[in-house]
């Protein structure tokens, strides 16, 4: 799989609205928003117009420091202490049992699964069928901010959107092939690889193989239970050396590395078939343009030709270099079984719904 970059500059700004709230439902939404690692900067928009209906006290706080919340979440609570002090204190009933937690499986069942795991990469790109799908590619750039992007920032990048791409993907006798239909909903006759900026290649298969081929040497580690999209996941954690690397990344079709890397695997606990796979690029040398890379990509159900197919549904992908960051929204949509008369109506669809790619807690 390779990533390339040409870069720019911008700035968006998030909307959202005020409700009345006990100290139990902050608590309760305090903690989904950690789990969920929703920004700290949206988190504490949203409690800057919240009203308390009871007192919040700095034990409180103290106890919701502890759930794992940003900086700037912390610096609204003491405002809403401040603004609550008038307040009657909270009556908290008995706090609600929590779940016992699920135990993982045992070393013995983790070992089975990583090892029907490889033969499943192995042979994925083979399984598939010939289709034709719709891919859309919306790029978003914003200035650095000075943190990290793999869900450990501590100032939210302002994201605006540079462009749409609209491209005809055929997957015919295993190899992929691009064509740009729509730049911005008008048609192009442009090469999808040359249009410039930040692009990927390579979703159908090849990430999946090169982590679990055994030449990649990857190292898995239990990682937690999970649900997406209905289904519980097992999910490993994974580790492999750059000198056993084959994901590369590009600058500008002139400067190639091939960094180590580390991520998550996400598995459907049922048919032992990949879920999500993740990516973060590790020790990229100083020297590099590019100084961080990560990549999550989500599959789902398609139905072909009457059967079932699990096939890419949508795959993100940031890049930092010293000034600008990328952001690559990659959606596949409309599937059909390949013919040289395949027809798909070429207009841009709308994004798909958050819901879709976001995790939930193991039930």
């Amino acid at each position: 799989m390779r990533w390339s970059l040409v870069v720019a500059v911008f700035v968006i700004s998030v909307a959202l609205s005020a409700q009345r709230m006990s100290i139990q439902q902050l608590t309760r939404f305090l903690d989904s928003s950690v789990r969920l690692k929703q920004p700290d900067k949206e988190v504490a928009g949203f409690l800057s117009k919240a009203k308390l209906t009871e007192r919040l006290d700095d034990h409180t706080i103290e106890d919701l420091r502890v759930l794992g919340i940003g900086p700037k979440t912390l610096s609204t609570l003491r405002q809403l202490r401040d603004q609550s002090r008038a307040l009657p204190v909270a009556q908290l009933g008995t706090p609600e049992p929590k779940p016992a937690p699920i135990q993982p499986p045992s070393p013995e069942e983790q070992a089975s699964v990583i090892q029907k795991l490889r033969e499943y990469a192995s042979n994925y790109s083979r399984s598939l069928p010939d289709f034709i799908c719709t891919q859309v590619v919306r790029r978003y750039l914003a200035a650095t901010p000075g943190a990290r992007l793999n869900n450990r920032v501590t100032v939210d990048p302002s994201w605006q959107l540079q462009d749409t791409l609209t491209l005809r993907l055929s997957y015919f006798e295993q190899k992929e092939d691009y064509k740009l239909i729509l730049v911005n909903d008008s048609v192009t006759q442009e090469d999808y690889g040359k249009v410039g900026g930040a692009t990927t290649t390579g979703e159908f298969g090849s990430m999946l193989k090169e982590v679990f081929a055994r030449n990649t040497s990857a190292h898995f580690e239990w990682d937690h239970w999970a649900t997406l999209r209905g289904r519980r996941a097992l999910t490993f954690s994974y580790q492999v050396a750059q000198m056993h690397a084959h994901w590369a990344l590009q600058y500008e079709h002139e400067l190639q590395i091939f960094p180590a890397y580390s991520g998550l695997i996400y598995v459907d606990q049922q048919s032992h078939q990949v879920l999500r796979i993740t990516l973060v690029a590790q020790d990229i040398p100083a020297s590099f343009p590019i100084q961080e890379a990560e990549t999550i990509l989500d599959y789902d159900y398609q139905a072909l030709s009457g059967h079932s197919f699990l096939l890419p549904l949508k795959a993100e992908n940031r890049m930092q270099t010293a000034d600008v960051l990328t952001r690559n929204d990659v959606e596949f949509r409309l599937y059909r079984k390949f013919s040289s008369e395949s027809e798909i109506k070429y207009d841009t669809p709308d994004p798909l719904p958050e819901d879709q790619t976001k995790e939930g807690a193991p039930r």
